[in-house]
């Protein structure tokens, strides 16, 4: 039988800080796919792009009524239609992404697979901008849908204090492990989605029996608004053509968030691309309708924005259809508070995507691969952290109106866009399946017409922000290839080694291992290190002292002798005349390796103290020893480390316990068979009181699997329970599907013996879920 040894390792400060403010370690068996129904991912993956719905038509009021004064009403109309057949476009391009690519990454996706990692570097900074701008704009957007509802919010600092807020607890909430698949972030959509539609509805009732007020505003409130020009230019200036290009940019904020859809494919159930494409139809299609039935009522109401940016659009449109009445100021509350909801819900739907998609990029290696490492509550920890500080920086340094946001937002989404389109039209093109034409050529449309977006975007945006994201795409696509080609030199030296160091690759494998114990002086870290050198088994061992310091060198000799410690092992003592200690060993490794023909190992007993006052007293010869003899052919260096703070309890433990097992194996080899245990309730039987020859039933977790055993073609699983620990071994098979570290299992099988310990020949197994 194993047995679980309590070892006390202390916990580090912040290991212990994130237990506090986490909760305990998430175990990796807690990680599984949860597959989404079509409704449940309409609710959990459109947040982000239906929100977008409550400030859309705001954003393009902001641009024409300054310009164009009261026929900047009418003409929202017609750019939300040429915004809504921009949507319809794009919706057709990414069902042909969702289709095809049914696993999660989007447009990244897409690019790698048509034009290559090095381009795709590109639609991976869009979306990482992307997400970043999200969760700084729909935040924000949520607080001022909060503030709309409450004047007595309406400040500068507590806008800040709030959004600020918002982005906080959503990073703690997702650090702690929040589920987007959880029916709680589904809700908000529908609910919103619901409210709203009421607004337009009833709206659109009260406009066609006349009964639609017009929003009059008092001489306080005018001096509050975006100021609208007396008389209004023409169309067809050139001036006007540039304001109108730049309401439709604003405009094109309606569409982020469309790309969530393909971003997730792999979390729908099967078949994946068909009810993705149905979800993304159906989100396509909320959006189109929420968006120009706000618009035709911002229009008919003649909703106006406020520089401040609250109370928004949205809110006055509600206000105006539901009226002043109780019912109506209910109906104005319920609208204010799913809008915040739901653009809260749409700000944490970076927190899911940004880590993955920063997972992705790093297992491609073109992110430091801690992007790809999940947490201590199975999150993508540093990713979240990342986006975070990010999202922060953003809103410190631009502010919390969503108008001065706008420009740092569509550049990113379009971008992405552009990729997705772009690189579909190249994969119909080469794969010409049956009916291919049709597809290509609305990819392809889409993804020149999100071209030309881009370009139009950061023409007009430039001043406001849009010359600072110009800047970073640049400087991230570099980045990015750098780590790329930094990883795949490292990767080409390690494949090549062999082909580099030709004295390693041709050199013959020597039979005899000589192991060298440094040894600067006699106290128990290098005692430790003689007896971790005497178990590697070595046909010679040797402790080695450099002589820096002949008194010292003297007293350690002579103190050898009176321990007799050179009865067992030899102590050199080395000349080091020019006190080139790293150049000295090196020497002497070398020479080794050649007098005697071996395999050489250097083991460098290394005290470990907790105290930083204690740690900085101390170098680190060591680890310049073992990198400096770490390059010399047939030479391997090995820190033995030793606990200078280890408590006298804890030694004490250890070494009881180690006596309790020594008792116990000498008995299962004698043949003394223990009393035999009464099995639980459940028909298992704890694994610290099973016996030799007897028949149980167990029930423990997967600690470690070995392929390949003494036991010739085999595989050998380690068991553990609360209790204590047994071997399975499966002889025939190297692999068994779903039994793998962190499973549960329920075994049954008589026990036996194997190198000494307890274990279970072929057993009948079950996996526990």
């Amino acid at each position: 039988m194993s047995t679980s040894v309590d070892v006390d390792v202390p916990e580090r400060f912040g290991y212990r800080a994130k237990k506090v403010l986490l909760g305990p370690p998430m175990v990796t068996a807690r990680l599984h796919d949860e597959r989404l129904t079509k409704k449940a991912a309409l609710g959990v993956l459109s947040s982000d792009c239906i929100s977008s719905s409550a400030y859309g038509s705001e954003e393009m009021l902001i641009i024409l009524l300054p310009v164009f004064g009261m026929a900047g009403f009418g003409l929202l109309m017609p750019m939300t239609a040429v915004v809504l057949g921009l949507l319809v476009l794009t919706t057709l391009s990414y069902r042909q992404v969702v289709r095809i690519y049914t696993k999660s990454g989007g447009s990244y996706v897409v690019a790698r697979e048509n034009f290559g990692p090095r381009v795709a570097q590109i639609a991976s900074v869009a979306l990482m901008i992307d997400y970043i701008v999200t969760v700084a704009v729909q935040a924000a957007a949520g607080t001022a849908a909060i503030q709309s509802l409450a004047p007595g919010l309406r400040h500068h600092w507590i806008s800040y204090a709030m959004t600020v807020g918002v982005v906080l607890i959503l990073a703690y909430g997702n650090l702690r492990g929040i589920r987007e698949a959880g029916k709680a972030f589904a809700l908000p959509t529908y609910l919103f989605t619901f409210s709203a539609g009421a607004v337009v509805v009833v709206g659109l009732l009260r406009d066609l029996f006349g009964d639609l007020p017009r929003i009059v505003y008092s001489a306080h409130e005018q001096g509050e608004l975006y100021p609208i020009h007396a008389e209004h230019s023409a169309l067809f200036t050139f001036g006007a053509i540039y304001v109108l290009m730049k309401a439709f940019a604003n405009g094109g904020a309606s569409l982020t968030g469309l790309e969530a859809i393909s971003n997730g494919v792999s979390a729908f159930q099967k078949p994946e691309g068909r009810n993705a494409r149905i979800t993304l139809t159906w989100m396509s299609g909320i959006l189109g309708c929420l968006v120009l039935g706000i618009s035709y009522l911002a229009s008919q109401t003649h909703a106006t924005p406020y520089e401040r940016g609250y109370p928004t659009v949205i809110s006055q449109v509600a206000h105006a259809a539901f009226g002043h009445a109780w019912y109506g100021n209910v109906g104005f509350v319920v609208v204010q508070l799913t809008t915040a909801l739901i653009l809260f819900t749409g700000a944490n739907t970076p927190f899911t995507g940004f880590p993955f998609l920063a997972s992705f990029i790093a297992e491609d290696s073109f992110l430091p691969r801690q992007m790809s490492r999940r947490g201590h509550r199975l999150a993508f920890s540093n990713g979240i952290i990342v986006l975070t500080a990010a999202a922060l920086a953003l809103l410190l340094g631009v502010g919390t109106n969503v108008n001065s946001l706008i420009p740092f937002y569509a550049i990113g989404v379009f971008t992405g866009f552009t990729m997705a389109g772009l690189g579909m039209a190249k994969y119909h093109r080469t794969q010409r399946q049956p009916g291919w034409h049709g597809p290509f050529l609305i990819n392809l449309v889409s993804g020149i017409v999100s071209a030309l977006v881009v370009i139009i975007f950061a023409v007009v945006k430039f001043k406001e922000g849009a010359w600072l994201v110009l800047i970073l795409f640049p400087i991230g696509w570099l980045v990015l290839t750098r780590l790329n080609r930094r990883y795949t030199e490292e990767s080409r030296s390690l494949d090549l080694a062999t082909w580099v160091r030709q004295d390693q690759a041709e050199a013959p494998y020597y039979s005899r291992h000589t192991v060298l114990v440094l040894v600067d002086r006699l106290d128990l870290a290098v005692l430790r290190g003689l007896r971790y050198g005497g178990s590697l088994r070595p046909t010679e061992l040797r402790a080695v002292h450099v002589n820096l310091d002949s008194a010292v060198a003297e007293a350690l000799q002579r103190e050898w002798i009176e321990r007799k410690l050179g009865d067992r092992v030899p102590l050199d003592v080395i000349d080091c005349e020019d006190r080139r200690l790293v150049r000295t060993l090196s020497r002497l490794a070398l020479d080794t390796v050649l007098h005697d023909r071996a395999e050489v190992t250097i083991l460098l007993p290394r005290r470990t103290f907790k105290p930083l006052s204690r740690r900085l007293l101390h170098d680190q010869t060591a680890d310049r020893i073992a990198e400096a003899v770490g390059r010399v052919p047939h030479v391997a260096a090995t820190i033995v480390p030793f606990d200078t703070t280890l408590p006298h309890e804890t030694v004490l433990r250890l070494e009881e316990r180690k006596e309790t097992v020594k008792q116990e194996r000498a008995l299962v080899q004698c043949g003394v068979v223990p009393a035999v245990a009464k099995p639980r309730l459940d028909g298992t039987t704890p694994i610290s009181q099973v016996s030799w020859k007897q028949k149980v039933t167990v029930v423990g977790r997967v600690k470690a699997v070995t392929v390949g055993t003494t036991a010739g073609r085999s595989l050998e699983v380690q068991l553990f329970d609360d209790t204590g620990g047994v071997r399975l071994l499966f002889f025939g098979r190297t692999r068994i599907a779903g039994i793998e570290p962190g499973r549960t299992l329920r075994v049954s099988g008589r026990i036996g013996e194997y190198k000494g310990h307890l274990a279970l020949a072929n057993p009948v197994y079950e996996l526990v879920v």
